[in-house]
């Protein structure tokens, strides 16, 4: 006979390798995120002060680079292409990570967060698209509401949610990666309007001798940084956007490790770009992409217009709806199932949580109104507003299920034992309940002890209330 198979527990207890690299990953987006919201406001107020509005639009709109090889672009334009190039590099080392040593490796663990990030970007399309074919507007735009920004959302999550249980931080952490690979084939395939075959062609091959260093053991940043920024110049020029560079190398890294290693390389370089992306691109990318005039009129023109409404609502509704649905889905009609320390509740708080959908919508919002620069703006204004709405109703849910949270945070990271790892890992461990019964042991030998002298004490106590009587007739 064979033992009957027992439901797999979706968004379980993570293990304790991934747990750490969960928690470390989330430090370095938390920083990031905070900073990518000061760069957004900085933004907001430099575009918006009438003393300032005419500066931010001079360095945004300032032309630099050399023009012989088709790289004369304005500041937000190397902001947009460049350093947003860093972030997706990390994103696809995340990815390849994932794929090899984290959750997306067993296809049944992966099938959960990638059914939620396909939902979460299929409902908020269209969510838009009936948006804009009831109301008369433009559907170039679908694609706007369909990413999740994963600095800002975890960021959102440090400050409020503080206390999550660290598979809940691990699916949104996950699902924004997974997000982000989908976005890029959004961007390659749906915005790429003319190609350049020669500047494609060279930036294959640059990508083939990349890959082909890294497997010969190369090293060397001198290297691999003056080829990375050939193979980015060249996918630039190709006609696709540059940002394909980044997650194709960072795919190509190696993420498990061999022999004598306590790091892979992809581990060891996603350490040291990570703070460069979340630190510097990311928020200089903001800082010139966020910097929309605000109104009264522009404030309601985005509840009023088709395709400002429609991002609006794709963000705050879509993204709720289809990260909410497909994880329900899954758990429903597959053998997983959630787990018993979580409610449904707290996966509806993520869900709304990855509303947030600034660096890569406001991105896709430039490449989808391209010469239009009133809907961009519009867009722009969409794409903020969505995001505050989404952040300010996973707040509310958020702080309502935290004290729960905190029960389980401290539950999960008990140790006893005193071994320096959370006991519920050692659980299956003999030698974690000796070490718990010499424990045991010793605190019922303090108590016998102390028994003891509590009971030779009323003892004593009693033989002189007893013998004051007899001499004196009184009290002692």
């Amino acid at each position: 006979m064979t033992a009957p198979r027992t439901p797999r527990k979706a968004l379980g207890r993570l293990s304790l390798p991934e747990r750490t690299f969960v928690t470390d990953a989330l430090r370095t987006e938390t920083v990031g995120g905070v900073l990518l919201l000061i760069a957004a406001v900085a933004a907001l107020v430099w575009a918006n002060v009438p003393a300032l509005r005419s500066s931010y639009a001079s360095v945004s709109d300032f032309h630099l680079g050399p023009s012989a090889l088709g790289l004369d672009l304005s500041v937000a334009h190397w902001a947009a292409d460049g350093l947003l190039a860093i972030f997706f590099f990390v994103a696809g080392i995340e990815l390849k990570r994932e794929l090899v040593a984290g959750d997306l490796k067993d296809p049944k663990a992966a099938a959960l967060p990638v059914v939620a990030a396909l939902c979460g970007m299929a409902v908020p399309a269209l969510v838009y698209t009936i948006t804009n074919t009831a109301g008369g507007g433009s559907l170039a735009g679908w694609a706007v509401p369909t990413a999740t920004d994963i600095a800002f959302a975890l960021a959102v999550l440090a400050v409020i949610g503080t206390s999550l249980p660290s598979a809940l931080r691990a699916f949104l952490l996950t699902l924004a990666v997974v997000d982000d690979l989908f976005a890029i084939l959004i961007i390659a395939v749906f915005f790429t309007d003319t190609l350049n075959f020669a500047a494609l062609g060279g930036a294959v091959a640059g990508l083939a001798v990349f890959w082909l260093l890294l497997r010969k053991g190369v090293r060397g940043w001198y290297v691999h940084v003056p080829l990375g920024l050939a193979i980015w110049a060249l996918m630039y020029n190709s006609g696709i956007h540059a940002t394909i560079a980044g997650v194709a190398m960072g795919l190509m890294l190696r993420c498990h490790t061999r022999e004598g290693e306590s790091r892979s390389p992809g581990e060891r370089i996603e350490h040291l770009v990570r703070p460069l992306s979340a630190g510097l691109a990311v928020p200089l990318f903001a800082l010139f992409s966020a910097g929309v005039a605000f109104s009264g009129s522009a404030i309601a023109d985005v509840f009023t217009r088709p395709e400002t409404l429609g991002v609006v609502l794709g963000l705050v509704v879509g993204k709720t709806l289809g990260i909410f649905g497909g994880t329900w889905l899954t758990a429903r009609f597959t053998r997983a199932s959630l787990s018993e320390d979580l409610a449904w509740a707290d996966v509806l708080a993520v869900a709304t949580l990855a509303g947030i959908g600034f660096t890569v919508s406001l991105l896709i919002g430039e490449l989808a109104f391209t010469g239009d620069p009133a809907m961009t703006d519009g867009v722009k204004a969409a794409v903020l507003t969505g995001s505050l709405i989404a952040t300010a109703l996973a707040t509310v849910l958020l702080k309502m299920r935290n004290t729960k949270y905190r029960r389980m945070t401290e539950e999960e990271n008990r140790d006893d034992d005193r071994s320096g790892v959370p006991d519920v890992y050692e659980e299956d461990d003999p030698a974690y309940h000796l070490r718990m019964a010499a424990i045991h042991e010793r605190k019922a030998a303090e108590h016998r002890r102390l028994a003891r002298e509590k009971a030779d004490g009323r003892h004593g106590l009693a033989e002189v209330t007893g013998g004051a009587g007899e001499e004196g007739g009184g009290p002692a």
